[in-house]
């Protein structure tokens, strides 16, 4: 299933949401914050926020189709990038909290999928151009996501505290902002777009590895930090359902 407008995108996502919400899937929690950036973004489109909202449209659907391939060859029991195929296996970990949820399905998207997108929509003489609008539709990701995050630690308050003791409040609430992530995929697009053939699927195989490993930082290897993040886990309100349908409605930026 695939979307040709950034309507079809969100109502595609509304697809994947209600089912996920039936079967009390964790995959949801990443559909529906989805669904608002998308939303976010057709809002903001012919409003001057763009640069070029022709080319930000093409890019949010050709964005959408690599996460909704990935989503649907996976629940069909067929392939997928390994960086979604990671995504998607750790979601059956109920020990995980939303925030984890949705950093690793930003980790496959963000990290792999954007780049991509990105260098389909440019060429080689006006990737440049594209910069400041690829910029802007991953501030509305990382704004929303920052909300996620201060709801956490209102729901949960000693969260803050806990990190701080153990030291990781910059690693988790800092890096895990997927700064870094979003630089380093400006870097990819700008890299991709003058490949082709099989060079590009070198390229993209080489990326992928990469992004499905990375996945392994949000899904702590130490035991105290899964520790920790248990007791926060527990400590989550509502049932998989109800957490998903608050993602959907979180306030727009």
């Amino acid at each position: 299933m695939t979307a040709n407008s950034i309507d079809e995108v969100i109502d595609l996502l509304e697809t994947i949401i209600q089912q996920t919400k039936n079967d009390n899937d964790n995959l949801g929690y990443f559909a529906g914050l989805y669904q608002a950036v998308t939303i976010t973004v057709k809002e903001k489109l012919n409003t001057g926020y763009f640069d070029n909202d022709e080319r930000m449209g093409r890019l949010d659907v050709l964005f959408a189709n690599r996460y909704f391939e990935a989503y649907f060859n996976y629940k069909q029991g067929q392939g997928c990038t390994k960086s979604w195929h990671k995504t998607f296996e750790l979601a059956k970990n109920n020990r995980l909290i939303v925030l984890q949820h949705l950093l690793l399905g930003m980790n496959a998207h963000i990290n792999l999928d954007l780049g991509i997108a990105a260098s389909e929509v440019s060429t080689t003489l006006n990737i440049d151009d594209l910069e400041d609008d690829f910029k802007r539709i991953n501030t509305i990701l990382a704004s929303l996501v920052f909300e996620v995050q201060q709801d956490l630690i209102q729901i949960w308050k000693p969260l803050l505290y806990i990190l701080k003791l153990a030291n990781k409040a910059d690693d988790f609430l800092i890096n895990f902002s997927m700064k870094i992530a979003r630089d380093g995929a400006w870097k990819y697009a700008r890299h991709m777009v003058g490949l082709q053939g099989m060079e590009r699927e070198t390229a993209i195989k080489e990326r992928d590895d990469k992004i499905a490993a990375f996945a392994n930082t949000i899904n702590f290897k130490s035991w105290f930090l899964r520790l920790i993040f248990l007791i926060i886990r527990i400590g989550e309100r509502g049932s998989v359902s109800s957490r998903i349908q608050d993602l959907k409605t979180i306030s727009k930026v």
